[in-house]
């Protein structure tokens, strides 16, 4: 499969990205908000996964890109409110979320079971891009915290080194991550 995308094609809030820069990481300080910093609601109950997760699942909620702090708040706990009330989840579906500036949201977090890939949830970590990424192309803020976050993930032991990288639509019947996301998939790939 061609998943062609260049460094220079990922949008960025404040331009276009250089074209000759391949490391994503570089320079990027991880911002994590926690749960209780948005506000999240108390999970009804926590599986916690066997060992390291053996797949990282990316996702995008289909929903409004989230460009301001208060707009990712105001999504997360709508997502968290529909997985749990209209899905009947425990709680919002995804481990981590990203917004578009590239800050990381705290979901079910680090070693818990998702919700988010049905038949692949106790063996994976579930990460969402917050908005629609079918025409909307994902930001280099975005891909950079998410590459970080994966590594994060490894070396905290919660994430075999080994990892698979697949888009939910390697595994289930859907256009989610997008087209767009989907395409720059590689560039999230640690080894």
């Amino acid at each position: 499969m061609d998943r062609s995308i260049h460094i220079s094609d990922v949008s960025e809030q404040s331009g276009v990205a250089d074209g000759n820069n391949t490391e994503l990481t570089q320079g990027v300080c991880l911002r994590l908000v926690s749960r209780s910093q948005w506000g999240a609601l108390a999970p009804v109950s926590q599986e916690r996964l066997k060992g390291p997760a053996q797949k990282a699942i990316i996702h995008h909620t289909a929903l409004w890109p989230c460009r301001s702090h208060q707009d990712c708040l105001a999504q997360l706990r709508y997502t968290q409110k529909l997985h749990m009330q209209d899905r009947d989840f425990h709680d919002i579906g995804y481990n981590f979320l990203v917004g578009v500036d590239g800050t990381v949201y705290e979901g079910r977090g680090w070693g818990i079971v998702g919700a988010h890939a049905k038949g692949n949830n106790y063996d994976s970590l579930g990460i969402a891009f917050m908005g629609n990424f079918n025409d909307e192309t994902p930001s280099l803020a975005a891909l950079s915290s998410t590459k970080q976050l994966l590594q994060r993930g490894v070396n905290l032991g919660y994430l075999q080194p080994a990892f698979t990288l697949l888009g939910h639509r390697d595994v289930a019947k859907t256009e989610c991550p997008g087209n767009t996301l989907y395409e720059a998939l590689w560039l999230l790939a640690l080894h």
